[in-house]
């Protein structure tokens, strides 16, 4: 099976020696996301609804470059610093899958990188 990176320019560049996502058959693989504005370069995290949404749009920008919307995710991991935040990180991530959201595990992390607040990555089928 061939794989290919999928890449939006749209979307912050990777902080490592990953890519943004890759696609492999009609399944695509979205690295964790974080709150990075791409127009800007600055982390959004004073706000953890803020932060989410962001992280959300990053996702989205993402899944439009693969030519695919929130509606072929079948799988998120959303990874917290606190889980304090889980109602309203819950509450912004909602409105992005108002139908047959996928399966989802939440996590709380002792340290996401660049100290943010939330980490979401996803699986999409196409």
């Amino acid at each position: 099976m061939a794989k290919s990176v999928v890449y939006s320019a749209d979307a912050p560049e990777p902080i490592g020696p990953y890519s943004q996502a890759v696609q492999a058959g009609n399944m695509l693989f979205i690295s964790g996301q974080i709150a990075i504005q791409k127009s800007s370069g600055n982390i959004l995290n004073s706000d953890i609804q803020v932060e989410t949404k962001q992280v959300m749009e990053n996702i989205r920008h993402i899944l439009k470059a693969a030519g695919m919307d929130f509606g072929n995710v079948v799988k998120s991991s959303i990874f917290l610093k606190d889980m304090n935040n889980f109602p309203k990180v819950n509450e912004i991530y909602g409105q992005f899958f108002q139908q047959q959201p996928p399966a989802r595990e939440t996590v709380e992390v002792s340290r996401l990188p660049k100290d943010v607040n939330v980490e979401i990555s996803c699986i999409a089928v196409k």
